[in-house]
């Protein structure tokens, strides 16, 4: 049985479903949103799933987020295209953009779809489960207001720019990873400093480029520290460009923080998506024996002294999700406490999360 703070998937996708609803956005949309949410929760990534609803909510009851606006083609080619997302929620647009690629790769064997006016995407392997699901393989990546230094830097000049992938592997679950370009994604900062409670002085470097393990000073006056150094660094300057500078969207210091900016106004964030069809390159049998092959290996390779399995990037959030599914989300103090936020923005009671 689900304990109080745990509860079942349905009723946290229904509790998202109606805020969002109650904010002014169409039944599909709503659901779109409250699925991406609930989804994420389910693999245990609190940082990325309803804990983000309230700042979502604030924003369509400001303006800076349309709760009636339509993600739309703008521009595209046989294996390509650029949306707008309208200003709509960074959800329902990333998933119209995947969704688009999708259908594109099956037509060409490829897609890259890139994405403007958007705002946050949340977790961005929700959007290469989309693609693996259906036999494909799903890359996705989007950029952010820069919160990340750069290797020598005393600020940000990066964001820290997610990047996914999702592969189907035939018996096994898709292979999914989903990372931040910094050491830590900047939810896990945030959430510390909620509690109150020290960091590793591997996550941030103060104001003077020094590492710290206070996270009260983020992200006033401190930077998250990129992973491995000059190598995330790297990576998140592909992401800015593939996701800002060639999708016609803003770019580094030109993105708006959904978070801490003007309710009011468009965050201009960007994303990008590719999508491979592994069937047009070789019969779907043969990749799905060939990924087989490859999780088997990593399985039964030899493990160090105390270590008693191997995993393979997806597999704990696999764990988590059918856990999730058979007995509730185990959601932290510091959701529970931001959903209550939500739930006075949309007018519910938070009690319908358990009932």
């Amino acid at each position: 049985m689900s304990s109080p703070k745990a509860p079942s998937f349905a009723a946290l996708r229904r509790f998202c479903e109606q805020a969002f609803q109650n904010l002014g956005m169409s039944a599909e949309q709503a659901g779109i949103g409250a699925d991406v949410l609930a989804t994420t929760d389910s693999w245990g990534v609190y940082t990325h799933g309803s804990k983000c609803l309230a700042g979502y909510l604030r924003r369509l009851k400001l303006g800076g987020l349309r709760p009636g606006g339509q993600p739309h083609v703008v521009a595209e080619g046989g294996a390509w295209a650029t949306v707008d997302g309208d200003s709509s929620l960074g959800l329902v647009t990333s998933v119209y953009a995947m969704r688009t690629a999708i259908r594109k790769a099956k037509e060409q064997g490829i897609a890259f779809v890139g994405v403007r006016n958007s705002c946050h995407f949340g977790a961005a392997g929700y959007y290469t489960w989309l693609a693996a699901r259906e036999g494909l393989i799903g890359i996705s990546m989007a950029n952010d207001i820069p919160s990340v230094a750069a290797p020598g830097s005393r600020r940000a000049i990066t964001g820290s720019n997610p990047l996914s992938y999702a592969i189907p592997a035939g018996r096994h679950p898709p292979m999914f990873l989903d990372m931040s370009t910094a050491t830590v994604a900047g939810g896990k900062v945030y959430a510390a400093r909620g509690r109150g409670e020290r960091i590793p002085d591997t996550w941030l470097l103060d104001s003077e480029g020094r590492p710290t393990s206070d996270p009260s000073i983020y992200p006033e006056s401190a930077t998250l520290q990129p992973a491995a150094g000059h190598k995330g660094y790297g990576i998140a300057l592909l992401i800015e460009c593939l996701s800002g500078i060639l999708t016609g969207a803003q770019f580094t210091w030109r993105v708006g923080s959904w978070m801490w900016d003007d309710g009011t106004k468009p965050t201009h964030h960007g994303a990008a998506f590719v999508v491979v069809d592994t069937a047009t390159m070789m019969p779907p049998a043969q990749f799905a024996q060939r990924m087989e092959e490859l999780v088997d290996e990593i399985h039964q390779a030899p493990k160090a002294d105390g270590v008693s399995r191997l995993y393979v990037p997806g597999e704990m959030e696999w764990e988590k999700h059918h856990s999730a599914l058979k007995h509730g989300i185990p959601l932290p103090e510091d959701v529970i406490a931001s959903l209550q936020k939500a739930a006075d923005l949309a007018g519910l009671t938070l009690d319908t999360l358990w009932q």
